[in-house]
């Protein structure tokens, strides 16, 4: 089974980031249960607006659908800017949004069955706002919603320590990140135990 975690900093991979660190933290755990990890840092790639599955030359969209379409998890991370998700983290969400009327073999949201969580990182406020968007989102397109499957550090109002500076340490933060880390776990291989069944597509 495969976790999936795209992170919407915008930073590419050359520069360091606090949402990666947290994700690295879930990665651990998910590990620990025998479940294999991929990070993408979307700023990496050339992701175009639209809301079609692909857009066209020079759209990189495809290629991490694709890893979406493979992965049993999918774990969405994002910074906090203006107290809301990253606009990258937007971009993702309407171009998932875009593929959601492709279907599996049972005739359901080809999200069916997926596993679905939200990784949010950033000072002041927003962390819940953020986390509440994705994971309405998620489910909205057809994944599976488990609970307290939002994590987050948030720091000091205005500016001041990140997550990389002092959240590391945060019991809050650590504890949220195991559960979240224990609970998509649990239910992917829920799902792949006991899959929905397609009467239980009513769309």
């Amino acid at each position: 089974m495969k976790a999936l975690y795209l992170n919407t900093s915008l930073k590419k991979s050359d520069q360091e980031s606090n949402t990666s660190a947290l994700i690295n933290e879930s990665c651990n755990w998910v590990e620990e249960n025998g479940i294999e990890t991929e990070e993408l840092r979307i700023a990496d790639y050339n992701i175009a607006f639209g809301m079609e599955p692909y857009m066209g030359k020079g759209d990189d969209w495809p290629d991490i659908f694709q890893k979406v379409k493979e992965a049993d998890i999918v774990v969405i991370g994002t910074p906090i800017w203006l107290g809301e998700k990253s606009s990258l983290a937007t971009l993702v969400m309407e171009r998932l949004y875009a593929s959601s009327s492709e279907t599996n073999e049972k005739g359901q949201s080809l999200y069916y069955n997926k596993v679905g969580a939200a990784l949010v990182t950033g000072n002041e406020d927003g962390a819940k706002e953020s986390a509440k968007s994705l994971l309405y989102g998620l489910q909205h397109i057809g994944f599976t919603i488990p609970p307290n499957v939002d994590a987050y550090w948030v720091g000091e109002a205005g500016p001041g320590p990140s997550y990389l500076d002092e959240g590391k340490e945060n019991k809050f933060t650590q504890n949220s990140t195991k559960t979240l880390s224990y609970n998509i776990v649990h239910f992917a291989k829920l799902l792949a135990d006991h899959p929905i069944p397609a009467e239980g597509n009513l769309l």
